[in-house]
């Protein structure tokens, strides 16, 4: 059983208002639109996204082969602070290689304007599943790219989640 921390931001001209209104509370309509070839649908299966809720993600076979969905619970919503938490519950890698995936986001903003989006993801796999730093790096490559679609989206689009 390995625990441990994959810890990330990325930096956006975007202000943190409008990518919290575009991320966590549209992201289910949101993602699926922008990001077809990732996930083919976002749907709260309990609650309506605040505390408690379960939102299902459906991912298309070209994004994730081995994988056909995830259940996140939401664990935190602080609109004042921009702090996004979440764990899965069922599907992904939970119960296959992770025994437990915690997630935080958080977009500060910056003096100058824009945000940093700060990422925390804490995990423990399951016994006998051994580190692999290859995916740690892949879970940031594809949640970076999946953000800078979505960030040239808003940038082309500037009165959209203001």
């Amino acid at each position: 059983m390995v625990s441990g921390s994959i810890i990330f931001e990325v930096e956006t001209p975007l202000e943190a208002q409008r990518v919290w209104n575009a991320f966590v509370k549209d992201g289910h309509n949101l993602l699926p639109k922008q990001v077809p070839e990732v996930s083919s649908s976002i749907t709260f299966i309990q609650g309506d996204g605040g505390v408690g809720s379960i939102r299902q993600i459906n991912f298309t076979d070209a994004a994730e082969p081995e994988l056909s969905f995830v259940k996140e619970l939401v664990e935190e919503v602080d609109e004042e602070k921009f702090v996004y938490r979440y764990s899965h519950v069922e599907g992904g890698m939970f119960g296959k290689i992770l025994a437990s995936a915690k997630y935080e986001v958080k977009y500060t903003p910056k003096a100058e304007g824009g945000c940093v989006c700060s990422y925390v993801f804490h995990y423990e796999t399951l016994p006998g599943v051994p580190h692999d730093e290859s995916k740690e790096q892949g879970i940031k490559d594809k949640t970076t790219g999946l953000f800078k679609k979505v960030e040239a989206y808003l940038l082309a689009n500037p009165t959209l989640y203001v």
